[in-house]
């Protein structure tokens, strides 16, 4: 960016088949790739734009080195000529709905969600030090460990690993960061691999971080009670770069995704984009500085998405009198069981309260009569058996905590849930 090429970053974790489809999609000139990765590019380098390849970490395949380069490179090249509004770098959405479309982002979108957030939000210092289990190819990792920090003067620990809760306990352990940036589903799965005599682990902390998904009240609050150390959840986009909503440190109120930041403006709206009242549910959509300016090479799904000032997210939400967002699912997630409107993400809330439950994801499934029916996936915890008589149990066990219509008809037990990189639940999948 400082030289005004604009970079594409692209998840290490991808099979050779979606790198073939993002260099074609993107047509980009240049590929930069460790030398332990170049391998899965082999069959989208045949038929791509790309001209130059770079090996970084050893060489490979007779490339040039990134290391060499450098080593050649003058160290005071002035910078490109770019302004506020020239095209920064792309990011590929997650691919949770299917496959990742690139949103075009400029330089001042950057500095926009590090004022209005890293320092207006989480008060981010030079004396912090900051650890993102989220990567950097990723809008909401990328900030948080890249630009931000740079933004402060802060400190920025990083993992070349997969975060799975060794690895980040780890982490945390020897580097003691003070804020910690995680999704869901791993804040679960570290309250599922510690006990409340492990609090003294992770007593640097004076802040956590929650966004990807929305976060259940039950594991927000369970993890205050045993770290001492809120979650501020938020609600981010590829699109919108990182988090325009969220909770605030001192006053988070659980199970619900707070309010709209400074420098943002929010509404939700209905099927024909009127404004819903207060305590309806609609879809948001949201005003700010950091939007992308359209999907690239997408000419309609920009329209549909990018309309003047306002951005669609695509998620459905209900708003309190006093300006606190209450996630209630995807509007492509959303069910209508017995005519009556059920968030797939309160049937998970209510699950994961079982002790029993791991990770559970929701969606709609169709019963011998051809009605749309909740369906849950469940992963349990180690040395349970997931049989009928669990089944059942998590069946009264939703019941005794929501309307009687939104239990899940049917229960199937799996070792894992299909998930992008970030964390989220790939819902389509499930379907």
């Amino acid at each position: 960016m400082r030289i005004g090429a604009v970079p594409v970053p692209l998840n290490t974790l991808l099979t050779a088949d979606d790198y073939t489809y993002i260099v074609a999609d993107s047509r980009a000139r240049v590929l930069v790739a460790s030398f332990d990765l170049l391998a899965r590019f082999t069959g989208a380098l045949g038929a791509s734009d790309v001209a130059v390849v770079l090996s970084a970490g050893g060489g490979y395949g007779g490339y040039a080195t990134v290391e060499g380069l450098l080593d050649g490179a003058v160290p005071d090249a002035l910078p490109g000529r770019t302004t506020p509004d020239d095209v920064a770098l792309w990011l590929y959405t997650s691919g949770s709905t299917g496959r990742p479309k690139a949103a075009v982002h400029l330089h001042r979108d950057l500095v926009y969600t590090a004022v209005h957030y890293a320092r207006e939000v989480l008060n981010l210092s030079a004396d912090d030090v900051v650890f993102s289990a989220a990567k950097m190819f990723f809008a909401y990792g990328l900030g948080n460990s890249l630009t931000f920090p740079l933004y402060a003067g802060a400190t920025a620990v990083v993992l070349a690993d997969r975060p799975t809760p060794e690895s980040v306990l780890r982490m945390l352990e020897a580097h003691r960061p003070t804020l910690f940036f995680g999704v869901p589903t791993l804040y679960a799965s570290l309250l599922a691999a510690t006990t409340d005599a492990d609090a003294a682990r992770l007593s640097s902390l004076r802040l956590c971080v929650s966004a990807g998904e929305a976060l259940p009240e039950d594991v927000g609050l369970r993890w205050q009670r045993r770290f001492g150390c809120e979650i501020v959840d938020g609600l981010g986009s590829t699109e919108m770069l990182h988090i325009f909503l969220s909770n605030r440190p001192g006053r988070v109120r659980y199970g619900s995704t707070g309010q709209a930041l400074p420098g943002y403006a929010i509404r939700l709206v209905g099927d024909s984009g009127e404004s819903v009242a207060v305590g309806e549910v609609g879809e948001l959509v949201v005003s700010g500085g950091s939007s992308a300016i359209a999907y690239w090479n997408q000419r309609d799904r920009s329209l549909d998405t990018f309309q003047g000032r306002w951005t669609r997210t695509g998620d459905q939400y209900v708003a309190s009198a006093d300006g606190y967002y209450t996630y209630c699912g995807r509007a492509d997630d959303m069910l209508k069981v017995g005519g009556i409107w059920v968030s797939p993400f309160e049937v998970e809330s209510a699950l994961i309260e079982h002790d029993a439950v791991v990770e559970v994801g929701v969606v709609g499934n169709t019963d011998g009569d051809g009605l749309v029916k909740p369906k849950a996936f469940v992963v349990i915890a180690d040395g349970l058996v997931g049989d009928e008589a669990l089944a059942q149990t998590l069946k009264d066990f939703v019941k005794a905590k929501l309307a009687p219509y939104k239990y899940p008809r049917w229960i199937e037990f799996v070792p894992e849930l299909p998930k992008t990189a970030t964390g989220k639940i790939q819902r389509f999948r499930l379907r």
